[in-house]
Parts: C-alpha cells; structure tokens; sequence
C-alpha cells in the first residue's frame, strides 16, 4: 500500500469519517537527468544564493513576496500558522449532482482510505450514500501548505478527492470560439455523429498504452546496447480539408474498413449496437458514484 501524504478527517454535519490521503496516479515513464553533451558529465542543479554566493540547502529556503522594493519573508513556521481549518480536515461544503462541476477545475487525483478499522462504518456509510443519491461532495483541503476547493466522488470501492482550481482561476473564453457566422448544415452534422459512432463501437480505454514511452525506452535500449537506434515512422501532417462533406464520408468509409478486415474480426460480443454499449458503460460509470442527468431532473421535481 502507498504511504499516506495526509491524515484527516471528513467532516460533514455532525459525523467524521477518520481517513488518510494517498496519490491516485503512479508514473511508469522513464527518469532521465540532464549531461554535458561533450563529455556526459552529470549536470547539477545548485540552489546558490545572490547575495553571498553560498550553496543554499534546503532547509534553509524560505519564500517571499517583493513589491515596490518591499520583501516580506515567510519560513515554513509562518505558513505552517496559517489559520486554515481544512489543514485536517476535509470540510464539506455541499453535495451537488456531478454536472454541475465543470471538468476544467479538477485538477490532482487522491485516494482516501479508512485510517482506521474503527472509520469503516462511517466511511461506508458516506461512499454508499454518495452513491445511492448518485451525488458528489464539494469541499476544502489543505495538502503542505496550500487550500484547494476539491471534489469528493465514488471510485469503485473507495471514496476520491479531486483537488481543484478555483472558479476565478478559470480563464476567460471570450475571443476564443470560432465566430458564430461560420455554421455547419445538418446533413454534416448527421453525419460526423454516424463517424463518431463507428469509431466508439469497439473502444476500450484499457488497451491503450504511452506510445512515447516506448519509443523511449527502445531509444534508450538502443544506445545501452551500442546499435542503431529505431526509425521512426514517417507520417505526413493533415492537409487542408476543403470538402467537409467528402472528408466525414471517406473516414466512415474507412472505418467500416477496418472494422471489416479479417485481422480484426469483433467478438461475438463486441457486435452489439454501440448504443448498448454505450448504455452499459454509464450504467458502469454510475455505479462508481457519477450522477445522471434524470436522477437529478427527478429529485427536482419530485
């Protein structure tokens, strides 16, 4: 089991789930470090002070804040003072249905497990509630030394933190979209839906792979072993398209290609509809705690 990054509570009303905070995401790629390239001599990064010219170590760093020929400076005991409740506890603020957060503020993935056998019921009691109401939780936490708004979610058997920015920290799109005078006819429209249906009937997150990271590391293999390093496949860039229309109908006619060729015959399984595929995979995506558009319509009308 990873080792724990916090300890904390939950804390919603008068009931406290005791839990303990893990990283969500493990990095597999490979480390590389920077050399000289004529000699290869390892290339060290010194944290040398201006004023004095010494080498710094680390537990003497501190942080400052300069403006208008001002400094002030903060030690780890000043921030560590700081007058944060959700330094250990994770406050919730309110339970929403998940829509309602916009996926742009989320930001870091944690897993939160019991931090005792004694928080089992309670931490079961709030991860079977969230899921039943098909809810999420917006709340506050303070990993080191920085307050973060963050969601909490059902994820499989446990219960996850998102942290995420806040609302203001969220650039403003003005300017960005394409103008509203271009438009698009619905025929093209039908028929970049019949694409997009074609290219998910098959699809499986779980076989997809770091592409890059294999390249690297057969790259790197390669000149461990002191042969030829691999080519890399030569790929052209996309052309202009000019007839949409024409474009959206070669790439359906090249999915049903593909989708017909001997060497990648679908199972017997994997010919239903994408419909009910697609129907499966947000029944599975709701039993891991992700509301649905009509559980909310019904709780607001009902």
């Amino acid at each position: 089991m990873p080792r724990a990054m916090w300890s904390g509570a939950i804390g919603f009303g008068l009931v406290s789930v005791s839990v303990q905070l893990v990283p969500a995401v493990e990095e597999h790629g490979l480390r590389l470090h920077q050399v000289h390239d004529k000699d290869h001599g390892r290339i060290h990064q010194e944290r040398i002070c201006e004023v004095c010219g010494e080498v710094v170590p680390y537990e003497h760093l501190a942080k400052a804040f300069e403006s208008d020929e001002k400094k002030a400076v903060l030690t780890d005991e000043d921030l560590d003072q700081l007058p944060l409740p959700s330094k250990k506890l994770i406050d919730v603020l309110a339970f929403v249905d998940a829509e309602e957060i916009d996926p742009i503020q989320l930001d870091k993935a944690y897993l939160l497990t019991p931090a005792s056998p004694a928080a089992n019921k309670a931490y079961i009691l709030l991860r079977e509630t969230l899921k039943q109401t098909d809810r999420v939780a917006v709340t506050k936490i303070t990993i080191r030394t920085r307050e973060s708004l963050a969601l909490l979610r059902v994820h499989d058997d446990l219960l996850a933190v998102h942290t995420m920015v806040w609302p203001g920290e969220v650039r403003d799109p003005a300017g960005l979209a394409p103008p509203e005078s271009v438009t698009v006819r619905p025929q093209e429209i039908e028929m970049a839906a019949s694409l997009m249906e074609r290219m998910s009937a098959d699809f499986d997150l779980d076989t997809l792979d770091d592409a890059y990271q294999t390249a690297l590391k057969d790259l790197v293999r390669s000149k461990v072993e002191d042969r030829p390093a691999p080519k890399a496949a030569k790929s052209s860039p996309p052309s202009n398209v000019v007839d949409l229309m024409a474009a959206l109908q070669a790439s359906i006619d090249r999915a049903d290609s593909d989708s017909t060729a001997p060497a990648s015959q679908p199972s017997a399984a994997a010919k239903k509809p994408a419909t009910g595929k697609r129907t499966a995979a947000k029944a599975s995506t709701r039993g891991r705690g992700t509301p649905k558009k009509t559980a909310a319509k019904k709780r607001r009308t009902g």
